[in-house]
């Protein structure tokens, strides 16, 4: 993962505009009806520049945004200003400090993340996971499916192995559905979503 992030580093000034630039709205359409109503606890792992977790925290719900790359992170607090919304430097697999505060979540999102983990590092990273999310919450995953882009490291991600692994976690599968990306750019390169919802049991 330290090679995924110093690339994310290394791009940031040119990715924050491009991340700021995508609807959040749009993104979440494959799954929008089942995001909880406010206020609820929510946590966006990977948050990037926070432009989703400032989504939420501005419709009402408390939002965790955990972004291991300090150069998003610190552009997302400049952006995103909000007492609804913290920041921790954090990192997949293990989530080691968000697990420590023994916190649970009814919304727990994974977007454009799950593809940088290999196979063990997803296992290890379900088992953190399912102990951030509070039991009935909800999971949300999106897969990535495609060539790489601007040379980070990806994984494939089947959504068989990764519902079976979720499944062996404790979670229940509510939604798998496919998806264009919303990304003219990405769409152009042959690159699809499927996205998982999961509510922990």
């Amino acid at each position: 993962m330290d090679d995924v992030f110093s690339t994310y580093a290394s791009a940031a000034p040119t990715l924050i505009a491009r991340f700021e630039a995508i609807s959040s709205q749009r993104m979440f359409a494959p799954v929008l009806d089942l995001l909880p109503a406010p206020p609820t606890r929510i946590a966006d792992i990977g948050a990037g520049t926070g432009r989703d977790a400032a989504w939420f925290a501005d419709r009402g719900h408390t939002v965790l945004a955990v972004e291991p790359v300090a150069e998003l992170r610190e552009a997302g607090r400049a952006l995103h200003p909000s007492s609804s919304l913290v920041w921790l430097d954090d990192r997949l697999p293990k989530l080691a400090m968000v697990v420590r505060t023994r916190k649970r979540f009814d919304l727990v999102t994974l977007c454009a993340v799950w593809h940088h983990l290999d196979p063990g590092a997803r296992r290890t990273a379900l088992s953190a996971l399912a102990d951030i999310v509070a039991v009935g919450g909800m999971l949300i995953v999106s897969l990535r499916h495609g060539p790489e882009i601007l040379g980070r490291p990806v994984f494939p991600v089947p959504p068989d192995e990764t519902v079976a692994a979720a499944e062996a976690a404790g979670f229940a599968l509510v939604r798998r559905i496919a998806a264009d990306s919303i990304q003219d750019e990405n769409r152009a390169a042959g690159v699809r979503w499927t996205w998982l919802a999961l509510r922990k049991r």
